[in-house]
């Protein structure tokens, strides 16, 4: 009844068309009510207590390191790298699109930043070399998806936030995956590119490639310091955004000089009003996760999903689709924080990892950001390269398909995650 009780009122109130971080408090009302224990004090309790996290400082940290990032050059640089190594072969802004968004999503941590970036810089080279622009924008709207998964993950810091779950772990447990996600997104496009990809290439240029490297050597090295302090216990997550930011403080003003003070306070502001959504939301999700916990609502998933327990493998493949299912209509965030608090006691009540879990539930959700109607990824793409939400939707499905592909094969074989985990961690 209790869970009846809450899909009810989620999916009425979503419906309507209420914010989710309102239908998260409804929900919680709608609970309190049906338990006879309607408290204000409770909601204002917890409310405070979502946004007093100090793990969570982490998430407006990396927000306006993205956007330093991208206003001081450092994207632009970190292109002109992958172009120097890729560019030379048959489908080669293809490539050099996978490897920046790879290499970009190690520092910002953000799909919709990341995307529209790799995009801004990339799509008007592949217009004027030919290249089919749906596919093309498909593709690094695809590759911008694995910022969620490499570490520093927005996502990863809400997820383990929300379900109290180490987020040094999750950090270090999504590596191998993101870089599996890229392979798979490779492998597609050169089976496209065979086809639809320009013939003429550029030569290789080692002079080129040097000059790249040397231009561009500060903004690879701070995915390195990153990942490198938290594997080694330098920093926390929440400490290495803040190193995040002053890196690429001091890179763009000091040694690339493509960002001057006046730039800081917009800049500030917009990382603010995304952090700040961020925020309000996890701290209303608390107070939904409080009272799912209060109400049992795991306790009674696993009761009804106890026929599935005994095999881990089928209980993850049910899982995974009905969380695919889900997030072709809920964005990341949302999505995270309302299943999150339910599934992760479901996953240790049958002796799955739950780290593991968490990767391959973040990569689950961040599949539906491609995917219409939310595909918030997707629509970004789609406005930077102004070729049509209907066409770039056409153009992404082999990346969507392929990446699908390797999120199942990951359900099928845990020790590509759990092996380089134990190791990483």
């Amino acid at each position: 009844m209790t869970i009846a009780t809450f899909l009810a009122v989620l999916l009425g109130v979503m419906a309507l068309g209420t914010p989710i971080a309102f239908t998260l408090l409804i929900c919680s009302v709608a609970l309190m009510i049906q338990m006879n224990n309607f408290e204000t004090q409770i909601i204002a309790q917890n409310l405070m207590e979502g946004a007093n996290s100090y793990p969570l400082m982490a998430v407006p940290f990396f927000m306006l390191a993205g956007e330093l990032m991208n206003a001081g050059g450092m994207s632009r640089r970190i292109v002109e790298v992958a172009q120097s190594i890729a560019g030379h072969v048959r489908g080669g802004l293809g490539y050099v699109a996978i490897i920046a968004a790879t290499i970009v999503a190690s520092i910002s941590g953000s799909a919709v930043a990341d995307s529209a970036a790799v995009a801004a810089l990339l799509i008007p080279m592949m217009r004027s070399a030919g290249y089919n622009v749906p596919r093309s924008a498909g593709l690094i709207a695809s590759a911008g998806i694995i910022a969620p998964i490499i570490p520093p993950s927005i996502a990863f810091v809400v997820f383990g936030v929300t379900t109290q779950l180490s987020i040094t772990k999750l950090f270090m447990a999504g590596i191998v995956p993101g870089l599996l996600w890229a392979s798979s997104l490779t492998f597609t496009w050169w089976l496209v590119a065979r086809k639809e990809a320009p013939t003429d290439v550029l030569k290789f240029d080692a002079a080129r490639l040097g000059r790249a490297l040397r231009d561009g050597v500060w903004a690879l090295v701070l995915p390195v310091v990153i990942i490198g302090g938290m594997k080694f216990g330098v920093f926390t997550p929440t400490e290495a955004a803040v190193v995040a930011v002053f890196y690429a403080l001091a890179v763009s003003l000091f040694i690339y000089r493509s960002l001057s003070l006046k730039n800081l306070p917009e800049l500030l502001l917009s990382s603010l009003k995304t952090s700040s959504t961020i925020m309000f939301l996890v701290a209303c999700a608390m107070v939904s996760a409080w009272l799912i916990t209060v109400a049992d609502i795991p306790a009674q998933m696993i009761v009804l999903l106890r026929p599935f327990m005994e095999s881990p493998t089928l209980l993850m493949f049910i899982i995974m689709i009905l969380v695919l299912l889900i997030g072709t209509s809920l964005d990341l965030i949302p999505t995270v924080l309302i299943l999150g608090p339910i599934l992760v006691p479901v996953v240790k009540q049958a002796g799955i990892d739950p780290i593991y879990f968490g990767v391959l539930f973040i990569m689950n959700v961040s599949i539906g950001m491609l995917t219409p109607p939310v595909g918030t990824v997707l629509n970004v793409v789609a406005g930077v390269s102004k070729a049509g939400l209907g066409n770039v939707i056409k153009g992404v499905w082999p990346f969507l398909i392929a990446e699908t592909v390797m999120l199942f094969l990951l359900v099928l074989f845990p020790s590509l995650v759990t092996v380089p985990m134990r190791w990483l961690s």
